[in-house]
């Protein structure tokens, strides 16, 4: 028996419309196909109550990371942040099933790892290795799926520290191993994290990728992440990036996993976050 399809999907941040008509390609439409999220399912689009809810219905063909948007979520719901002026959530928490669907939410891992790909939402620090990863994401996915998980989500907010030591502990250790996943974008040549620079890449001694960082410890499976819309469609041997800018009015793009096939659905008409 032939293995099913997998495909996965880059940043859809409440753009249900071409979500929609991504899963009713024939391709993602089968009921063996595998489908994955590489996070930030939600906010700043025009209807994150709607892709909440389409996700959630897949049941298990659906395989979902969580994303630096998705944690906001359940901070705003926890009273731990408030809504900032880009959100568009409030129909999520005014939902009558807004409690189940943060539920499911939170049960979300961070990291997905199988047929020789691992997904996250935005990188993994140069210093771990993949298994290491995986025991660090399964950290943080216990904090929040236990009965007190409010305080959990309190303790993930902050930049400090940039760097990981084996030695850290509490709230400081949760919060690199939460940036590093959800919200990493560039870092220092010594493998610190850098959060002020979201633009495109930029190649500097100083400042890299965190994917060309020459002291990343484990090469051996292809990495797939999204959060990084300046980045864009980029497809290396050791790393997929999937965030096409959807909520930006570009496209939200499905990629195949055993071969890299593409569809891509343009995002003009729904998604035009200025």
């Amino acid at each position: 028996m032939s293995t099913p399809d997998i495909w996965v999907i880059g940043d859809i941040q409440g753009c249900v419309q071409p979500l929609r008509a991504l899963l009713s390609h024939p391709q993602l439409a089968h009921p063996d196909t595998e489908i994955w999220f590489a996070g930030d399912l939600v906010n700043r689009g025009p209807d994150s109550l709607g892709a909440l809810r389409l996700i959630r219905s897949l049941g298990n063909r659906a395989r979902v990371v969580l994303g630096n948007h998705d944690i906001h979520l359940l901070a705003v719901a926890a009273g731990v942040r408030k809504h900032g002026k880009s959100d568009t959530l409030q129909d999520i928490l005014a939902a009558p099933d807004c409690d189940e669907l943060l539920s499911w939410l939170r049960h979300r891992p961070l990291m997905v790892r199988d047929h020789r790909h691992v997904m996250v939402h935005a990188g993994i620090l140069p210093a771990w290795t993949l298994d290491q990863t995986q025991a660090l994401a399964h950290e943080i996915e216990a904090s929040l799926q236990q009965a007190n998980w409010q305080q959990a989500v309190h303790d993930l907010y902050g930049e400090e520290p940039l760097y990981w030591d084996d030695a850290l502990a509490g709230p400081a250790r949760m919060r690199v191993i939460v940036n590093a996943l959800t919200r990493m974008r560039m870092c220092r040549a010594d493998g610190g994290m850098d959060f002020q620079h979201k633009a495109g890449p930029k190649d500097s001694p100083d400042l890299k990728p965190w994917f060309e960082l020459p002291a990343r410890r484990d090469l051996s499976e292809t990495i797939v992440f999204g959060h990084w819309s300046a980045l864009g469609l980029n497809i290396r041997p050791d790393t997929i990036c999937l965030d096409t800018g959807c909520v930006w009015g570009r496209s939200l793009t499905a990629l195949r996993l055993r071969d890299h096939a593409l569809i891509q659905e343009d995002c003009t008409a729904c998604c035009t976050k200025a």
